[in-house]
């Protein structure tokens, strides 16, 4: 029960606050790790297919369970001296494996900008959130990439972590943190990453099989709650949801195309090179900079449900036991 309680207080406490900057974040070790071994094994084994294989399956086991060993360990300890020390610990970590109110005030700097018609520091803000290449995008395509990512980080910045957390408390969130860490920084299908991020990328598809379509689902209720188009974000998620390269990705992002109306996904181009995508959603209108708004209110109502839901049932079920 108090294990509940503590990952409810927490995530609550991130829709609230979201992430202060003068508070250190463990994702921040975890992509220091993930650096400090790709350096390591890249001196250790040679550069062909098979040794990079080798180096990022050791790479995509071991940074996973440092993260979760570390503070698994630390909770045990912080239990044994203090019950309330557990909690409290507990609530802190719960409070900043989840990034909703972070992914809104990031997305909304790229809107900021464009209400200034800054296209350019609209590309510059939008390149910290996006992978893909940001110099030359159109204010359409600025505002579609934000409404992608800020979909696709629902589920992978909140949906997910939440879902890990309510199983096995901070310890698994983490875990899945260091998964999602490792997918954005070497899962790449490029020449420098195309086997040493082979495994990372795999694991990361693995890990968020369930927790986006749960995260789809919950964004068409969403979009009821929030007097968007929920008939078209069901029917645009369920004709689109697998029109994307990733088995996960388009599960979120076809549900806010239907719902905002907007055509999503298309060609993008990464590290120089134009990555061919199928579109998602149908275009009924242009995109507008008020897009990004509604995205994030649909993700917060998500984000709301996402933990409000699992925990009424787990209450309900220990109410009876």
């Amino acid at each position: 029960m108090w294990f509940l309680f503590s990952a409810v207080s927490g995530i609550i406490l991130d829709i609230i606050f979201g992430d202060p900057d003068w508070i250190p974040h463990p994702v921040v070790l975890i992509g220091k790790l993930i650096s400090a071994m790709e350096k390591f094994l890249r001196r250790v084994f040679p550069e062909t297919p098979e040794g990079m294989k080798k180096a990022g399956l050791i790479t995509a086991a071991f940074v996973p369970a440092v993260s979760f060993i570390v503070p698994a360990v630390l909770l045990y300890a912080a239990y044994r001296i203090n019950f309330w020390l557990w909690f409290a610990l507990n609530t802190f970590w719960s409070f900043q494996i989840p990034a909703s109110r972070c992914l809104a005030k990031e997305s909304r700097k790229v809107y900021d900008r464009l209400e200034k018609n800054d296209l350019q520091g609209a590309r510059k803000q939008l390149s910290f959130l996006v992978g893909r290449e940001t110099s030359e995008l159109s204010e359409t395509e600025v505002i579609n990439a934000a409404v992608e990512t800020v979909a696709e980080n629902t589920s992978d910045g909140v949906t997910a972590p939440v879902f890990f957390m309510f199983i096995g408390g901070a310890p698994l969130g983490f875990f899945y943190k260091a998964v999602n860490t490792l997918d954005s920084m070497i899962g790449y299908r490029n020449e420098k990453y195309e086997y040493f991020g082979k495994y990372s990328a795999k694991l990361d598809d693995i890990m968020n099989f369930i927790p986006s379509r749960i995260c789809g689902l919950l964004m068409v209720v969403s979009s009821f709650i929030c007097g968007e188009n929920y008939r078209e974000a069901w029917r645009i998620f369920r004709r689109d949801r697998k029109n994307h390269l990733s088995p996960n990705s388009a599960q979120t992002e076809s549900a806010a195309a239907g719902a905002l109306g907007i055509q999503l996904g298309g060609p993008h181009v990464y590290f120089g090179k134009i990555v061919d995508k199928p579109f998602i959603g149908d275009k009924v209108r242009d995109s507008q900079p008020d897009d990004i708004l509604r995205m994030n209110r649909i993700m917060f109502v998500t984000s709301f449900l996402s933990f409000i839901i699992p925990f009424s049932i787990w209450l309900a079920i220990l109410s009876i036991m």
